[in-house]
């Protein structure tokens, strides 16, 4: 099986319903069916080794997908703003390639690597002109997407998903046409980020309309919730923060459709999805925690928790909008300590996935061990009613004298200070313990910025004297990736100066 499948057994289903939507244009599931067809022709007469692309989210980025799986090569979707040495090092290792996109930038990277390149218009008009030839068969080839990791230190890692990942976790998660004809799906994370990839998924499988938004604007965000009755969306922290408060600035427009929110990719501030909760009452908010690794979700923190959590009093109920929820059902979940040791209930360690939709696989080596697990490298600890809670990246630990310190429990707790908005902590070089805890904090612009002893009384009061910060930073804001994740390697760099 091959994950074109789906699109094949929407268009077989329907192929008048509207499958997506993207400036101004309407595909039905036929058309878009055809021009995966009329994709996969020209990229098995290429000859390219796989499909790139290299552009913003978009119809091509729809039919690239579909057209490089029926075509049986590998679907490569690139970031697009990285620095040209970085991109041309990337376009290097996939050589020869069936590139679409900024096609004056290909050039200038990659001259001598035999690489086919594709406006976006140029590629959507290729596709449509061999739409209509004898309809080909997908291809058994393994590997449906290669996504290169963000890679801080070393070169980025080239993340494998095989179709059977896919499959799993599509399949695991999503009833065949479930969706009735008016729902929709506003789709705005980057195309290169499993995110984008699992949205244009499991919205075709279940026969949604999606609705594709290339540069996300909260303004444009909120128009086109509006304008198409979106039903369904999948957001970042950074981006919801812009649209809440422009929501909070101006009139919104009509929201009444939105059913269902799904957010993830990083840290998402309590005050912020309160504040959210309360601008979409109607509104049923998921977090999904999944790594590229994963084939996307592994754990579900669901609508009902959101507002219970959101309406008690009860501290331990509360505590649960900081946490990423359950594991999926088709998904097993260990915490272990340095030595592999599975934890109990309440400790830290890192968090271990198993599943048919995990990977765990790169295309230098496997990250699994020989029963199949994969070690995520995120710190977390799981609850006793079982809800998952993160605490950074295992890398990101503080190691003060032998003493392991999570950046995640400073930051809550700085965060409970009225006039912080936002907080990183890091390890910082130390004569006395070899690292520390350093911290950068930004500050609310209506508060006055707090003396120093008394946010280290404040952590002292509420952790102990090992977790007081050697050193604090005051910043106008931290660095953040387009999918809200926090760059410590960035804050580090600040104390490093």
């Amino acid at each position: 099986m091959n994950i074109s499948l789906f699109l094949q057994m929407a268009a077989d289903t329907d192929a008048d319903r509207i499958a997506l939507v993207c400036d101004g244009r309407r595909w039905s599931y036929g058309a878009l069916y055809r021009a995966a067809q009329g994709a996969a022709r020209s990229i098995r007469d290429s000859n390219a080794t796989h499909v790139a692309l290299l552009d913003e989210s978009s119809e091509a980025s729809a039919i690239a997908l579909f057209g490089a799986a029926i075509a049986g090569v590998p679907y490569v979707p690139l970031n697009y703003r990285l620095a040209d040495a970085d991109l041309g090092a990337l376009l290097a290792r996939i050589a020869p390639a069936y590139v679409i996109g900024n096609v004056e930038r290909v050039g200038k990277l990659s001259t001598e690597v035999g690489h086919s390149a594709w406006s976006r218009a140029d590629f959507v008009r290729e596709a449509e002109a061999h739409a209509d030839g004898p309809e080909l068969d997908e291809t058994d080839e393994t590997i449906a997407i290669q996504l290169f990791t963000s890679g801080t230190t070393a070169a980025p890692k080239a993340a494998l998903l095989r179709h059977s990942n896919l499959l799993s976790y599509i399949l695991g998660t999503v009833e065949f046409g479930s969706a009735p004809e008016n729902d929709a799906a506003l789709v705005c994370v980057p195309p290169y980020h499993i995110a984008g990839i699992a949205a244009v998924l499991s919205s075709v499988y279940a026969m949604r309309r999606i609705l594709m938004l290339p540069a996300f604007d909260p303004e444009a965000w909120l128009a086109l919730v509006a304008a198409e009755r979106a039903t369904n969306a999948f957001v970042v922290p950074t981006m919801l923060s812009r649209i809440v408060t422009a929501m909070d600035t101006k009139a919104p427009g009509d929201i009444a459709s939105l059913r269902a929110i799904a957010y993830g990719g990083g840290r998402m501030p309590a005050e912020l999805i309160d504040r959210a909760l309360d601008l979409f009452p109607d509104t049923g908010f998921t977090n999904a925690y999944g790594l590229t690794e994963t084939s996307s979700t592994v754990a579900l923190l669901g609508p009902e928790d959101h507002r219970a959590a959101h309406r008690t009093d009860d501290a331990e109920i509360r505590a649960r909008l900081s946490s990423v929820g359950r594991p999926l059902p088709t998904i097993e979940l260990e915490i272990r300590d340095e030595d592999g040791k599975v934890l109990p209930a309440g400790e830290r360690g890192e968090i271990y996935v198993r599943g048919d939709q995990v990977s765990g696989e790169y295309k230098e080596r496997s990250a699994l061990d020989a029963q199949g697990w994969f070690p995520t490298r995120d710190a977390g600890w799981i609850d006793a009613d079982g809800y998952l809670f993160l605490a950074g990246r295992a890398d990101d630990v503080i190691v003060r004298g032998g003493e392991n310190i999570s950046p995640g429990e400073v930051e809550d707790v700085l965060l409970t200070h009225a006039a912080i908005a936002d907080a990183a902590a890091v390890a910082v070089a130390s004569a006395e313990w070899g690292e520390a805890v350093g911290v950068a904090l930004a500050c609310r612009p209506e508060h006055t910025r707090p003396d120093e002893a008394e946010l280290r009384t404040l952590i002292r009061d509420r952790l102990r004297s090992s977790r007081v910060p050697e050193r604090i930073m005051f910043v106008d804001t931290l660095p953040y990736n387009e999918m809200g994740k926090l760059l410590r390697r960035e804050v580090r760099k600040l104390f490093e100066g």
